[in-house]
């Protein structure tokens, strides 16, 4: 994230706890002690229940990245039917959670002939939302019921994004945004690990190999990058160190990318919790005034303007989800939140910088309807089958460190986790396995 972006953060932490201290009915040294307690506890709270669940999530992930091969990805994305939607998604669910990471893939997937519906569409989607960190974290904050509506929610999102790239958007417009990328000067290059676009005036990481120069966004991908990377089975990959390295430095570049934006969820989740009292959500949420279906509607779109303005992205919306839930916010609507990661303004000035204005806009409002009609859809169907869960039973309960089986899978993570941090620094690991130019990169 850009100092800009935190600076905005950091205006609406201040004006939630300017918002407490306005509504709040306490003496404000009793208000201030309590809420930074609440919000200490429900931040630290959050970080203990999901830290081993992101820790296998991104080695999964890394995993993954490190084992398998994207060549020829773009061919397989040609069309809008459902094989290439399915791949679109299929792709996207192995690939990154990082937002901006997945919109630079999916532009240049779209710039080498994939069709908008199955790459923009489909893997943009796919790769922030339906990934296997975000799906765990879900589970274990919101519980099975909003892991099944994001995964049934996100492949009803999905064909809306198809139906609208193929039945609503002009094709003169998709092919004036193909060609906008395709006339980009030279001066960005892409990162070969992320896929993000680099500045090569202005990057500080970069490496040659065999007379090519490699370009990277951060330290982290310039450390997973590994230009003789054997064409070894996944079998191989998953049975040498080698391949536990690779795997290490993938998942290190994931955390390298996250790290600020789960944290500032955790924070945010935080925040909201502690300093906005609960006379402030039963107003906001007073119930189904002018019927459900309005207040369905009406909170859905809200979830989805929140979920703009927090600027926060994938995994990092979950905590903040979790809490608007505990307060009040409809279960279809939480989903509208999460869904709208890819409308952030930053984002959104990427689609323009990358496709154009006209795209951009139609692109952006496509998410946001996309993500509200979703939103209302699954509220409705989970309500009429009986499985919408307790807001009592999210998980943003006080931290007690107690001798049970979160404790020991956080251990094991910690312990897993700094075990790849140890194959991630390592260099003479590939020395010995690939040659001397298997870590040239670092």
């Amino acid at each position: 994230m850009e100092k800009k972006e935190y600076a905005i953060l950091a205006v609406i932490a201040l004006a939630t706890v300017a918002l407490g201290v306005v509504t709040t009915s306490k003496p404000l040294g009793t208000f201030f002690a309590e809420s930074i307690q609440q919000f200490a506890q429900t931040t630290a709270a959050m970080a203990w229940i999901t830290w081993w669940a992101l820790v296998i999530g991104f080695a999964i992930a890394g995993g993954v990245e490190a084992w398998t091969s994207n060549e020829q990805v773009a061919d397989l994305l040609d069309g809008h039917g459902l094989r290439e939607i399915g791949y679109g998604s299929l792709f996207g669910f192995v690939s990154s959670s990082c937002s901006y990471s997945a919109i630079a893939t999916a532009k240049n997937l779209f710039k080498k002939g994939g069709s908008a519906a199955a790459t923009i569409g489909a893997f943009m989607f796919a790769s922030t939302n339906l990934v296997i960190e975000i799906g765990i974290v879900i589970y274990i904050l919101l519980g099975w019921q909003f892991l099944v509506a994001d995964l049934v929610g996100g492949f009803m999102l999905i064909g809306l994004m198809a139906f609208g790239f193929v039945y609503l958007t002009p094709e003169e417009v998709i092919e004036q945004a193909r060609e906008n990328i395709q006339d980009e000067g030279d001066s960005t290059v892409q990162d070969p690990v992320c896929g993000m676009e680099v500045d090569p005036e202005e990057t500080d990481y970069s490496t040659d190999h065999d007379g090519q120069t490699y370009y990277f966004c951060s330290e982290s991908c310039k450390e997973s990058f590994d230009p003789e990377e054997a064409n070894t089975t996944i079998r191989e990959q998953a049975t040498s160190l080698s391949g536990w390295k690779a795997l290490a430095d993938k998942q290190w570049s994931e955390w390298g990318m996250l790290w600020d934006e789960i944290a500032i969820g955790f924070i945010f989740a935080g925040l909201i919790a502690g300093f906005i009292p609960e006379s402030v959500w039963t107003s906001v949420f007073s119930g189904p005034t002018f019927g459900l279906p309005v207040y369905v509607f009406w909170t859905a779109v809200l979830g989805a303007v929140i979920g703009v303005a927090t600027f926060v992205c994938s995994v990092g919306n979950v905590p903040f989800g979790a809490v608007l839930y505990a307060n009040g916010l409809p279960f279809g609507s939480v989903l509208s939140y999460i869904y709208a990661d890819l409308i952030v303004p930053p984002i959104m000035d990427a689609y323009r910088e990358y496709y154009g204005t006209k795209f951009a806009a139609i692109l952006s409002g496509m998410i946001f309807v996309s993500a509200v009609l979703t939103g209302v859809v699954i509220h409705f169907l989970f309500l009429g089958a009986g499985v919408i869960p307790d807001p009592s039973s999210v998980q943003i309960a006080e931290v007690k460190i107690e001798m049970n089986y979160k404790m020991v899978l956080n251990v094991l993570a910690t312990v897993f986790f700094l075990f790849l941090y140890w194959l991630h620094r390592s260099d003479s690991i590939g020395d010995k396995e690939h040659g001397e130019h298997a870590h040239t990169a670092d």
